[in-house]
């Protein structure tokens, strides 16, 4: 049963930190709106797609799980 517990354990920390990063979004204003995110408006017609944040965001969690796995 440790090995489920360890996972719970983890499981509620990623939760804590998805729900802090939300938190703080409005805070990070630079945050999706970093250079390589796309936008493009025209009339009746918007797409946004964040190449660049999406991009920072998997390093950092990959690196987080790297970190977390030693």
């Amino acid at each position: 049963m440790s090995g489920l517990g360890r996972v719970l354990i983890v499981g509620g920390l990623v939760l804590v930190a998805i729900g802090l990063l939300i938190s703080l979004a409005p805070r990070l204003p630079w945050l999706g709106r970093l250079p390589g995110d796309i936008l493009i408006k025209k009339e009746g017609f918007s797409f946004y797609m964040p190449l660049t944040t999406s991009l920072l965001l998997s390093v950092a969690v990959s690196l987080l799980l790297y970190l977390f796995k030693r």
